[in-house]
């Protein structure tokens, strides 16, 4: 059992991170931001420990870390990663600032492993899957703040000699995702036999299920001979377009409704190419996604159907 300090704990991977960690048996502790939304942690609360701060304060930062001792550390909270989300300010104090912080109380108490969450977004649009050396080219503030913060990790890791580790998650998918996402929102109009306004049908993304990233996260943690600052991609590899998206839930939830393409306008950051390669955790740490797009759509469906008071959550907010 190891002591785990946990950041982002009530977002959508964290919140999921969360209950693997625990079914495993560690002490997970998660540092949340004052007024968090807890729906995603009711479940599993009495088993977590819970401390609220600031993560832009390192003093408060500090005090906690020096609190648990932990032996691994999860860093996954961010700003910027939703269209809804545009606060520079808040990017540059939580994506980038909030992790030296972190990475400085935790450098002064020690620990066996510390993992840092990038994103895919930090390479910027690319023609082809990008490998971890390929050439970062961000094209927005928020991937501009990730990527600082992966290099922040990577320079530290090698220069003190400790195992400090990036994942570049691609799009990741699964239960307790943000309401307004493309897979929550196609569920809840697919249940009712409809479909949601849509995009251009080529946009395409790199679709890995939330199990297997929580895979990665404990494989990077636990296997300590990888390079110092390793980065990784964990994406499948799999490019999949918003229309194989749709056909996937048509053919699941059996809905007559017929895509209505381009009922909702491209996002900035749309793409017909966006694709992981993910050779090298494979190779270095054996990681392997279990998941298809379409299984892990249907874990997803089961989830929302047992669920029903979540289901208010994830219904279209009036424009």
């Amino acid at each position: 059992m190891k002591r785990v300090l946990l950041t982002g704990g009530s977002g959508f991977v964290g919140a999921n991170l969360a209950r693997r960690l625990l079914q495993e048996g560690h002490q997970v502790h998660l540092l949340l931001r004052p007024g968090y939304a807890d729906w995603r942690l009711t479940e599993i609360q009495d088993a977590l420990q819970m401390h609220v701060l600031d993560l832009h304060d390192p003093n408060a930062v500090t005090a906690v870390v020096r609190q648990v001792q932990p032996e691994w550390i999860f860093h996954l909270a961010a700003h910027g990663a939703y269209s809804w989300q545009r606060d520079l300010h808040a990017m540059i104090q939580t994506n980038f600032l909030a992790t030296v912080h972190l990475v400085n109380a935790c450098l002064e108490t020690g620990f066996e492993a510390f993992v840092h969450t990038g994103s895919s977004s930090e390479y910027g649009v690319k023609d082809h899957a990008p490998s971890e050396r390929t050439w970062l080219e961000p094209n927005s503030h928020y991937a501009v703040t990730k990527a600082a913060a992966t290099l922040f990790c990577r320079f530290t890791a090698q220069q003190v000699r400790v195992h400090l580790v990036t994942l570049r998650l691609y799009s990741v998918f699964g239960p307790y995702e943000a309401p307004g996402r493309l897979m929550p929102t196609l569920i809840w109009y697919g249940l009712r036999g409809q479909l949601p306004p849509l995009v251009d049908p080529t946009i395409a993304r790199d679709y890995v299920y939330v199990d297997d990233v929580n895979e990665a996260f404990l494989l990077a943690a636990s296997r300590l001979e990888q390079e110092l600052g390793a980065v990784y991609n964990v994406g499948t590899g799999v490019q999949t377009s918003l229309r194989e998206v749709v056909t996937a839930a048509q053919q699941m939830m059996d809905i007559p409704a017929e895509p209505q393409w381009g009922s909702m306008p491209n996002r900035a950051w749309d793409a017909t190419t966006w694709v992981a390669d993910s050779s090298a955790i494979r190779t270095a740490l054996g990681w392997q996604p279990r998941y298809t797009l379409p299984q892990g759509l249907q874990h997803m469906v089961t989830w929302m159907m047992e669920r029903p008071n979540l289901q208010a959550l994830y219904a279209p907010q009036p424009t």
